[in-house]
């Protein structure tokens, strides 16, 4: 089974991916790892990626496919993963389609947490308090709230009409909404 999580920053994004990584057995793909991970072992796309990240600019969809498709064409992967923070847009979703497609897979539930940007600052403010984490404020989660939502919304409704896009109340506890989840993912699971 493969997953798509999405959220605004602050909706639990991660600490939800943890966790159906740990019930259900399956592989976490973070874009923002996979780029870190390159520049650690200090490839040649490394380099690449460091430098665009450094200028201040976006890493280019080529090179987050080709990461991606080195992940997807894994076996010890297939049907085990978890796209957390990937597609963002929709050229992103559509490329991921003719990607697991070419590799005899295909996304089984797309979960969005749901959440407001009241709960999203004082969860960022909580954080901030906790982690002491750079780009944890109120202004840089305004602004990251409403680019998320401006973004998001063409991938969510390209999800919605392929009737995969589960929409998950993530105004609720942790537990809560990791139940929530849970019987999203068993159902279809069946």
């Amino acid at each position: 089974m493969n997953i798509v999580i999405f959220g605004p920053p602050g909706a639990g994004k991660g600490t939800q991916s943890k966790f159906i990584v740990k019930k259900f057995n399956l592989y976490q793909l973070s874009t923002g790892d996979l780029l870190r991970d390159e520049i650690k072992n200090k490839t040649k796309l490394g380099a690449e990626i460091s430098s665009i990240i450094n200028s201040g600019e976006l890493v280019s969809d080529k090179i987050v496919n080709n990461l991606i498709e080195k992940f997807v064409s894994n076996d010890i992967y297939k049907n085990k993963i978890i796209f957390d923070g990937y597609p963002r847009t929709l050229t992103q979703a559509e490329n991921l389609d003719d990607l697991l497609k070419r590799y005899n897979q295909k996304i089984d539930i797309v979960l969005k947490l749901s959440i407001s940007l009241d709960t999203v600052k004082k969860r960022i403010l909580e954080r901030q308090n906790q982690e002491n984490r750079a780009d944890d404020n109120e202004e840089v989660a305004i602004k990251r709230y409403k680019t998320y939502e401006k973004s998001s919304e063409p991938v969510i409704n390209y999800y919605k009409q392929s009737n995969l896009l589960k929409v998950v109340n993530g105004e609720a506890g942790i537990s809560e909404i990791s139940i929530e989840i849970s019987g999203l993912i068993n159902a279809i699971k069946g």
